[in-house]
């Protein structure tokens, strides 16, 4: 008889195995692999004007800012295709979500079958989220066609759109941006730019790995 040692984490390594297992998938065009993610950005406005730098000294930025509201940042990734697009709005809530979704069924990929979409486990992402936003009939026409892959609890390191967005905050949202228009602006600017000039990330941890690596992690079998 099988049996699992008390304290040992199951679930996780469960979730995060199905995470590599879906990585591992070659590319089809009717089921693209999509990763997603979601983030905030303070939008603050400098409250004296920045000086320019010149030969002499570099640009002087006073340390007193004013807050100007906060952007929401939605990113989907396609690593087999390279390919990633982020939605700026003022919102962070299900809807916001819901509206994503459609447009990578909709507008992204209207004749795959079905969207494999590995994300964190937040309540609303889910099924739910597309009934609040769209009719019933539309929402199950949205849900027939998902494939959810949830990274585990304390795992989101295994979500490949969480390395884009440690990409873009190092190029793009490392400094002040004033408002949501400007936001919006520069990160289209960022997308356009990386999706024309750069390789697709280059995922090497396996199931294999995770089990010789991350042995401690992994339920005590005896017998």
């Amino acid at each position: 008889m099988w049996c699992i040692k008390a304290g040992q984490d199951a679930a996780f390594v469960c979730q995060m195995e199905a995470v590599l297992s879906a990585y591992k998938r070659p590319f089809d065009p009717k089921r693209p692999l999509v990763c997603m993610d979601e983030t905030t950005k303070q939008c603050v406005k400098d409250v004296r004007k920045p000086t320019p730098a010149t030969s002499s000294h570099p640009a002087r930025y006073d340390g007193e800012y004013e807050r100007n509201g906060v952007g929401h940042l939605l990113l989907f990734y396609a690593p087999l295709q390279n390919w990633r697009h982020v939605h700026v709005g003022d919102t962070h809530d299900g809807i916001a979500w819901a509206n994503g979704v459609r447009h990578l069924l909709e507008e992204v990929y209207p004749d795959a079958e079905r969207v494999t979409l590995v994300m964190d486990n937040l309540s609303t992402h889910s099924g739910a989220s597309l009934y609040k936003a769209f009719a019933p009939a539309h929402a199950k026409r949205l849900l027939d066609r998902l494939e959810f892959v949830f990274t585990p609890k304390h795992g989101s390191w295994l979500n490949m759109a969480e390395c884009e967005f440690s990409v873009l905050a190092r190029q793009c949202l490392d400094r002040r941006i004033a408002e949501l228009a400007m936001l919006e602006r520069e990160v289209r600017a960022w997308m356009k730019m990386r999706n024309a000039n750069t390789e697709p990330v280059r995922w090497r941890f396996t199931t294999e790995d995770s089990r010789i690596k991350l042995a401690h992690l992994y339920p005590t079998i005896s017998t």
